[in-house]
Parts: C-alpha cells; sequence; structure tokens
C-alpha cells in the first residue's frame, strides 16, 4: 500500500512542478498583455494564483515523499512565489492573487478534508 502511495505523489509531485513551470513561462512571456487592461490584470492574479495552486502541490508531494508532515510553512512559501510573480506582471495582479489563492486554499482545504474522511470511513469498515 505504501508503495502506491509514494507513486501517486511521485508522479503528481513531477506534473506539478511540470505546470508550475509552463505556467509561469507564459505568464511571463504574455505580461505585457496581462498587464494591458483592468480584465487582463485581474486574470493575471488568477494565473499567478494557479502558480500558487501548483507549487504547493509539488512542495506537498515532495514533503510527503520525504515523510514529513506539511504545514503553514508551504502555504506561505508557495504564496510569496505566486505574489513575486504577480508583481512581475502588474501591482494590481499581486492583491488579486492573494484573494484568489486564498479561495483556492480554503476549496482545497475542504476537499482535502472530505477526502480525509471518506478514507477513515472506509478504514472503519474493513
Amino acid at each position: 500500500i505504501s508503495y502506491h502511495i509514494m507513486a501517486g505523489s511521485g508522479s503528481s509531485m513531477i506534473c506539478s512542478f511540470l505546470l508550475f513551470t509552463v505556467i509561469l513561462s507564459l505568464e511571463e512571456m504574455y505580461r505585457g498583455k496581462l498587464a494591458s487592461t483592468e480584465l487582463f490584470t485581474i486574470v493575471g492574479g488568477f494565473i499567478s494564483s494557479l502558480i500558487f495552486v501548483m507549487l504547493l502541490t509539488f512542495i506537498g508531494n515532495f514533503q510527503e515523499t520525504l515523510g514529513m508532515k506539511t504545514g503553514w510553512g508551504a502555504v506561505l512559501l508557495a504564496e510569496v512565489v505566486a505574489l513575486i510573480a504577480a508583481g512581475t506582471v502588474h501591482r494590481v495582479c499581486i492583491s488579486t492573487c492573494f484573494l484568489f489563492s486564498a479561495a483556492l486554499l480554503y476549496e482545497i482545504n475542504k476537499l482535502s478534508g472530505m477526502a480525509l474522511a471518506k478514507n477513515e470511513t472506509k478504514t472503519k469498515r474493513h
């Protein structure tokens, strides 16, 4: 069973790192366009929040493969990197990135709690 978990963490870690790299690269390539209008600066903030999610997934899976527990340090590190990336596009992207990241973190936490509760009920049955 632990091998299956490790394989899932490893492939998720690689995929999230690749997506992090692609999203960050595309955001930097199109930062002029993203800074051109108000709507695009909001979109730039959302794209930066996706960078946050991908980096948080990568860090969490990396720590899981090392046998460490993921805490608020991973969240803060991923958020700082995402906010710096947002700042390279436009100042408004920083605030919208923070707001979108907070909303996405809330949803991720909710989904994580639901998955954990579902897993615990399966464990209690067997």
